[in-house]
């Protein structure tokens, strides 16, 4: 996914912070990345259940 970078805001998909804005603060390896928001803790987090937000 080409979209996947540091610092792209993004909304969490899958799991209990469904729904809540994050942005990516590392990218892990090809299927997971880092995240960080003001309701989502700062966690593992597989890119499948991401949906990057435009500029």
């Amino acid at each position: 996914m080409a979209s996947i970078e540091v610092g792209r805001k993004c909304i969490k998909t899958a799991g209990r912070e469904a729904g809540q804005e994050c942005e990516i603060v590392a990218i892990i390896d090809e299927n997971f990345v880092e995240v960080k928001g003001e309701e989502v803790k700062n966690r593992r987090c597989n890119i499948q259940h991401l949906e990057p937000l435009a500029e």
